[in-house]
């Protein structure tokens, strides 16, 4: 929506997720996708994207190879940065049934899988992510980009400690980049109309939000499991960064910001 709707220029490009989803062709009559009302989560969505391959592009330069995504979903790097990706192991976990679908629609398209992208199948609340990580071959000795853009909100709050403290081990010059949720009570009253909106089709999709953090508790958490360096980096920078110039309003919603982890 952002490149069809939005006016350039684009703080993040990506067309090839569309024929990835491969939606019904009218797509965009559907309530979910009117332009007005989901103009917040689409910046959101698209500033969170930029951040993290921004991110990513800078410790690539510094000799990181690994990059994980926990949750990756219909996410497209791979496919939009393949000169970037190539430098890389790509890791994308996820659920075994949509990462199965995703497979399938890759090459469908022709993109395929190339040896250096692994799909790892997990169940995060059931499975040990990190025993499938590492049978996929992740190296653990070397420094990794990982980030999980999205999911916290769907995981218990105790998954989601636990997924801190696994991460806090990883070898030192590794980054975790993660989004969590603010608490309803924390955003403005005109936020909060559209965080309940938001939260009534989660439920009805039967994926709930039930975790939330503030930015305090998320930064004191990761650093009581073990990280050397945390930064909390709020909608007021997001803005700083990507839409200081632009004159069509479009700015992310306070609910969902990011934390930045080194160890």
């Amino acid at each position: 929506m952002h490149v069809q709707i939005d006016s350039p220029p684009y703080v993040f490009r990506d067309e090839i997720g569309l024929r990835l989803a491969s939606p019904e062709e009218d797509w965009r009559r559907r309530p979910d996708m009117d332009p007005q009302t989901t103009s917040q989560m689409r910046a959101g969505i698209v500033s969170r994207a930029r951040f993290i391959e921004d991110l990513l592009a800078e410790q690539i330069e510094r000799g990181v190879d690994q990059y994980v995504l926990l949750g990756a979903g219909l996410d497209t790097f791979a496919q939009r940065r393949p000169e970037l990706a190539a430098r890389l192991t790509v890791f994308e976990i996820d659920q075994p049934g949509p990462q199965a679908w995703k497979r399938q629609r890759l090459t469908e398209l022709g993109y395929g899988v190339p040896e250096w992208l692994r799909l790892v199948p997990v169940d995060f609340e059931v499975d040990s992510w990190w025993d499938r990580l590492t049978a996929a071959g992740f190296d653990p000795d070397r420094p990794a980009v990982v980030a999980s853009t999205g999911v916290s909100m769907y995981l218990t709050k105790e998954t989601n400690i636990a997924t801190l403290h696994q991460l806090a081990k990883l070898a030192p010059g590794s980054t975790l980049a993660t989004t969590f949720m603010l608490p309803l009570e924390l955003v403005g009253p005109d936020e909060q109309q559209l965080r309940r909106y938001v939260e009534q089709g989660a439920r009805e999709s039967g994926t709930p939000f039930i975790s939330f953090f503030g930015p305090d508790e998320i930064v004191a958490l990761a650093e009581d499991a073990g990280f050397a360096a945390t930064q909390h980096i709020s909608p007021s920078d997001i803005n700083r960064r990507y839409f200081t110039d632009r004159t069509d309003g479009l700015r992310p919603t306070e609910s969902e910001q990011i934390l930045v982890a080194t160890s």
